[in-house]
């Protein structure tokens, strides 16, 4: 395996393929959207993407706050299509699809992120006298 086939996660990958699916469903509905609605139809379009990028960084970088921004991204999305349903642009029931579609690559990043984590901390060696290591993302607490 190559240092370039090394660095990229296939948790990423998969997560991808999960988020497409909700990307294909999604796609032609926001098309479909009445004109009078263009801007949030347009602000929708444009969130759509970046998530796919996100998730190729961090499994290049393999860093959890690239993982993180996804997740914001996610629950942006989420609140998007909240306003979609009460603007009668998406269907109560095509709400329900999107989130279950969503819902799998979210469980996944969820997954990813603890596994990032785990990984990060790094453990003692017995008889060392060296305390712990705090789990990253939690500067401050004691």
């Amino acid at each position: 395996m190559t240092g370039r086939e090394h660095n990229f996660s296939n948790d990423g990958l998969a997560i991808v393929e999960k988020y497409e699916a909700f990307v294909r469903y999604l796609y032609p509905i926001l098309q479909r959207s009445p004109r009078q609605h263009g801007v949030l139809r347009d602000v929708m379009l444009a969130a759509l993407l970046p998530p796919v990028g996100g998730l190729y960084h961090a499994a290049r970088s393999r860093q959890v706050s690239r993982l993180h921004a996804v997740d914001a991204e996610f629950a942006t999305l989420r609140s998007h299509l909240r306003l979609l349903v009460h603007l009668r642009i998406v269907s109560p029931r095509q709400h329900g699809t999107c989130l279950a579609l969503l819902a799998d690559p979210g469980r996944m990043l969820g997954a990813w992120q603890k596994k990032l984590n785990r990984s990060r901390a790094a453990p003692v060696e017995p008889g060392s006298d060296a305390p712990p290591a705090r789990p990253m993302g939690r500067a401050g607490e004691r």
